[in-house]
């Protein structure tokens, strides 16, 4: 396997890497396990500003320091995103407390219309995950409770979900839809089906699964925007980000978690397509940005924080190669302004998405290739990423996202997902679990760890 020229360290300001060929540094234990007790530390500090001011309610606003629901009544998406973080960091007891919470209070007989994708990757991926760790029939019941309720969304002439449904009528609404939250739902709804052994879970979400894919072009590729009354594309433009990014991370995972050969087959196709058509070499490195699903012509030359998690994927397939290269790339990305944008011109080597929403992707695909390499520089890197998150994003309750990566402006909120993702992956980077065999345990697009029970 070709290896590249190592990353050095950068500096925090996120300017320029060592030059190509310098080796990184080697890690000592204690070092390793000084940046995990840092990790723990923020996420306490960001855990108990959630709870002083937003506690029984969806997440923190951290600048006004008040709470923030995603509909008219909480369904406690911080605490259940955020549980299986707190037993992975060891703090039991904070999750004993939460889980008791949890139980006690929520429920999800409410008259609200819920985005069915949102809901399914942080509630009812929290809730069999927290179960599974913690072998609690009532986390499984509230799982089960929840995922009959949503299963209204492949009610559609094609059997691709609607986009919304309500939770107490099982009214759906939302026909435009995109390939992430249409294929975004087997290892939630599957997990569910095999804990429960109630099939349809699993038969409904990989059915719309395989609707979608019969629907990619003639060349291999799925668009941006579909109908999923009619099936027609709305939008042809083709991609690994926003609107397409985790279809093709569960086509691959689902087939490891399940052992599904289809969908290792749907994997196989589309990742052979993707390298054919998307996959952009350039002056600057290698990167993955649109195209015409039709033709493969090239659109734009833009990459972002979402397209971030491709190397994680790339590495958990095995090329390396691919992975090394594109996190590099990444990487890149991040420096330019000492943070990701959301989008980012990778001929200009620029912002055009200025926002940086404290997104996980890169942090993963960090992780990810560390696990698969043992290459120290990719702890470098998590440096890099943590030191700037806690320095530009860091406030008095919390975390804030940024409004620009260029002036470090901050906004008021912190996503659920910071919790449960962006700090898990630094944590499980610094101070790895034994009890996480990639055989046997897939994190979900949410990073819920689901573990191969049955």
């Amino acid at each position: 396997m070709r290896r590249l020229a190592m990353l050095g360290v950068v500096a925090l300001s996120g300017c320029t890497a060592a030059p190509t060929g310098t080796a990184a540094r080697e890690w000592r234990g204690a070092e390793r396990k000084a940046m995990a007790g840092r990790v723990r530390e923020e996420f306490r500090h960001a855990w108990e500003g959630y709870k002083r001011y937003a506690w029984g309610h969806d997440e923190l606003k951290p600048l006004s320091r008040e709470a923030h629901d995603w509909y008219s009544r909480p369904l406690l998406i911080t605490p259940v995103d955020a549980l299986d973080t707190l037993l992975l960091l060891g703090d039991r007891e904070e999750a004993e407390r939460t889980r008791a919470y949890i139980v006690e209070n929520l429920s999800f007989d409410k008259d609200i219309s819920v985005k069915n994708f949102e809901i399914t990757i942080r509630v009812l991926g929290g809730l069999l995950s927290a179960s599974q760790m913690m072998s609690d029939p009532r986390l499984l019941a509230l799982a089960d409770d929840l995922g009959r309720r949503l299963l209204p969304v492949f009610d559609s002439p094609t059997g691709m979900p609607y986009v919304y449904v309500n939770l107490k009528t099982g009214e759906t609404s939302g026909a435009e839809s995109n390939p992430a939250e249409i294929g975004t739902l087997l290892l939630e709804f599957g997990t569910l089906a095999r804990l429960t052994g109630k099939s349809v879970y699993y038969d409904k979400a990989k059915h719309a699964l395989t609707r979608l894919f019969e629907r990619r072009s003639p060349i291999g590729l799925v668009g941006e925007v579909i109908d999923v009354e009619s099936g027609r594309w709305v939008s042809p433009s083709s991609h690994v980000g926003a609107r397409i990014d985790s279809y093709y991370e569960y086509l691959l995972k689902c087939w490891r978690l399940f052992d599904d050969e289809e969908c290792g087959r749907m994997w196989r196709e589309s990742i052979a397509a993707l390298n054919r058509h998307v996959a952009d070499e350039t002056p600057t490195g290698l990167w993955y940005g649109p195209v015409d699903m039709t033709s493969g012509r090239r659109t734009a030359r833009e990459f972002g924080a979402l397209e971030a998690f491709f190397p994680a994927v790339l590495a958990l397939a095995g090329d390396l190669d691919r992975a090394r290269r594109l996190q590099d790339s990444a990487f890149s990305m991040w420096s330019a302004a000492g943070v990701e944008p959301d989008g980012f011109d990778y001929v200009a080597m620029r912002a055009t998405h200025p926002a940086y929403p404290l997104r996980p992707e890169i942090v993963e695909s960090a992780w990810s290739l560390h696990r698969a390499t043992g290459d120290p520089r990719y702890l470098d890197m998590g440096r890099v990423f943590f030191d700037a998150i806690v320095t530009h994003c860091r406030t008095e309750a919390g975390y804030a996202v940024l409004e620009d990566v260029n002036t470090k402006r901050q906004g008021d909120l912190m996503p659920s997902y910071f919790l449960a993702e962006t700090l898990k992956y630094f944590h499980l980077l610094f101070a790895p679990q034994d009890d996480i065999d990639p055989e046997k345990v897939v994190f979900t697009t949410e990073a819920h760890p689901l573990r191969r029970t049955w």
